[in-house]
């Protein structure tokens, strides 16, 4: 077999991707910035106008109204983010579409050939998968490119690109192998997205001073949550039930009020509820307005009203699905619960909410807990398999310590929702959360379950035996 023929599938793609460098994680610009260059990536802008988004929580939400403020002002877009939950394609989406596998795969061999002449580069899967969405949308050459910025900031394979509106969303402790725990540093390390003379929107009231000054040191224009920008809601932002402050309220209208790039104050009201945080919508709008010059309210309402994030606060029947993994998060999470669950049945609801609940060994579990327990009546801790996977007897251990009730313990996601599925009540509400993994993990099993409901259906009509017989 030859090892340096291409591989012809996503799949085998990926496999080859995930065993190509020795580690996962390996921060640093020296590689990706020389193979960018290969590429001409860093010799001309790959869009008309590029905002890339970094943050600790909030970046995807952000993101995901950004892509749909541009298209309903009907922009050409280009989005790409990480990581994803079912499919690869869901990392790079070209005006709404989730990219095809051989648009992918076209970009993989482009990337591969560049690093590998005239002498070879080290990359890793993801930096791989960056620049070939990054190829990819130069190629496309749209009006508006959105990038989602991984852990890593400033040394984080997107920043190669240099970006006319930065966002910082928030900065909270995660990924502290990577970053550390001091607020400080990681702030200075998610400002480094910024660049000099350029924008930046920083879209928290709760930022380390770090970032700020990053912004002053470089010389770029500080566009702030609370001062150049601000919604309605805002001043009356509620706690949550342990206590944290949120910047959501329960309205259903809400106003926006920024600042344009000559300083003028502008507005746009009568928004709708996204169902995603409140600082991030207005952040998207403080951000494509600077980038864009201008944008006009019936093009916002529309996009507020339509705009959907799989694993941000998503509702199917009565599960819902969210990848929140640090306590910031989670206090959000909670929060968002609590107002839901008492608007819809007022100040004693009917039903139990349980907590199917994974989680990563490298997460901060006990803050995590600590922020769900006023809400949540039962628990289904369940295990995350691979390295990092954290055991459910573990999880269970911290939810008894906290005075919450195990209902069970579970070996995989889905072995929790089978026993969830066949002992909730109809009032009840299921959370799912922890972790990406445990999300992902309950996703492809809807769509499994989709898939055999529509081959159950087949074979009815045709007669013939069916496939998915005992299927979950």
């Amino acid at each position: 077999m030859d090892e340096h023929a291409l591989p012809t599938t996503l799949d085998a793609w990926l496999a080859r991707l995930e065993a190509a460098h020795p580690v996962g994680i390996d921060l640093g610009l020296e590689r990706v910035a020389a193979v960018a260059g290969r590429l001409g990536l860093t010799a001309e802008p790959i869009a008309e106008a590029v905002i890339t988004v970094a943050g600790t929580n909030g970046k995807g939400s952000t993101v995901a109204m950004l892509e749909a403020l541009g298209r309903a002002h009907g922009m050409t877009t280009a989005a790409y983010t990480s990581p994803h939950l079912v499919r690869y394609n869901e990392r790079l989406r070209l005006d709404g579409r989730e990219a095809s596998d051989a648009v992918l795969m076209e970009g993989f061999a482009r990337v591969e050939q560049a690093r590998l002449s005239p002498t070879p580069v080290s990359l890793t899967y993801f930096e791989v998968g960056t620049l070939a969405a990054l190829w990819t949308i130069a190629q496309a050459k749209p009006q508006l490119a959105v990038l989602e910025v991984g852990l890593g900031g400033r040394l984080d394979a997107v920043n190669v690109v240099d970006p006319d509106v930065a966002v910082v969303t928030t900065v909270a402790q995660d990924h502290a192998a990577f970053l550390g725990n001091d607020i400080t540093v990681i702030g200075r390390e998610k400002a480094g997205i910024m660049r000099s003379g350029k924008p930046a929107v920083l879209g928290s009231t709760a930022l380390p001073d770090s970032v700020a000054g990053h912004a002053a040191r470089i010389g770029a224009t500080v566009f702030a949550l609370g001062q150049a920008f601000q919604h309605a809601s805002y001043l009356s932002a509620p706690q949550s039930p342990s206590g944290s402050v949120t910047q959501q309220d329960s309205d259903a209208s809400w106003s926006w009020q920024g600042t344009a790039l000559d300083g003028a104050t502008v507005r746009v009201g009568g928004l709708p509820d996204p169902g995603l945080p409140r600082d991030n919508a207005a952040s998207a709008l403080q951000a494509l307005w600077l980038a864009r010059g201008s944008l006009e309210a019936s093009a916002c309402r529309t996009a507020f009203a339509q705009v959907s994030l799989p694993g941000r606060m998503q509702w199917q029947g009565r599960w819902c699905l969210d990848v929140g993994h640090n306590p910031h998060a989670a206090a959000y999470l909670a929060t968002r619960l609590h107002s839901r669950r008492h608007a819809l049945e007022g100040d004693e609801p009917s039903g139990r909410l349980w907590c199917l609940i994974g989680m990563l060994e490298d997460k901060d579990a006990d803050g995590v807990l600590a922020e769900l327990a006023p809400v949540v009546d039962g628990w289904v801790p369940v295990t995350l398999e691979g390295a990092r996977g954290r055991p459910s007897q573990d999880l269970a251990a911290r939810i008894e310590q906290l005075g919450g009730v195990v209902m069970h313990q579970a070996d995989t996601p889905d072995a929790g929702a089978d026993w969830l599925e066949s002992r909730f009540g109809d009032a009840d509400d299921i959370l799912v959360t922890g972790s990406f993994f445990t999300v992902a993990a309950i996703l492809a099993r809807w769509e499994r379950q989709r898939e055999c409901q529509g081959e159950r259906q087949s074979d009815r009509q045709t007669g013939t035996g069916n496939a998915c017989e005992g299927a979950t």
